[in-house]
């Protein structure tokens, strides 16, 4: 009895472990595409003349003011 109770916690933690990896394999994808689109959107302001960097800077020192 005990024997199959332990396989059936085996199967189901490796199950859990496998469905858990493809959760995080998709998760890692969402993040490279909002990576991807920040970036872009980046890189559009920085055409357009905006400083990103500078306008974090001045942010940053309002709030330190």
């Amino acid at each position: 009895m005990a024997k199959t109770d332990n396989s059936e916690q085996i199967g189901f933690h490796k199950g859990s472990i496998a469905t858990l990896a493809k959760e995080r394999q998709e998760l890692l994808k969402i993040v490279n595409v909002t990576e991807q689109l920040i970036q872009m959107h980046a890189t559009a302001l920085k055409n357009l003349g905006v400083d990103l960097e500078k306008e974090a800077k001045k942010k940053l020192d309002e709030k330190i003011a």
